[in-house]
């Protein structure tokens, strides 16, 4: 029975860990943002590098930064900095992606586009 037991424990072991290793993006790597205002008085463009790892897009800086990438390429994200807060969403594929984003800067409501490649 203790082998059993034993076996057991090894098989879900090996379980989680295979499925943690499958838990590696695609989109994984870093990316070279570019957020280009279309409306409102906030600066005409931004422009950033941010990491992905297992799907979570990261910026070492900013600390109110969240950000997923989905299996299927589809990028969900938020930043806030001061009183500046930005979010939006797009598609990856392959090395690049393109998306909207909409924020406020002070008391200015801006919107726009982002394109991203792989760096």
């Amino acid at each position: 029975m203790k082998k059993c037991v034993y076996w057991a424990a090894a098989a879900v072991c090996l379980a989680a860990s295979s499925s943690a290793a499958e838990a590696r993006s695609a989109y994984d790597g870093a990316w070279d943002l570019i957020f280009v205002t279309q409306r409102g008085a906030c600066d005409q463009s931004y422009s950033f590098t941010v990491n992905i790892t297992d799907g979570i897009v990261t910026h070492p800086n900013l600390v109110r930064f969240r950000g997923y990438v989905a299996r299927s390429g589809a990028v969900r994200a938020s930043v806030t900095v001061q009183d500046k807060f930005a979010s939006g969403s797009g598609r990856l594929s392959g090395n690049a992606g393109q998306g909207r984003w909409s924020g406020y800067s002070g008391t200015a409501r801006c919107s726009g586009y982002w394109t991203a490649r792989r760096n």
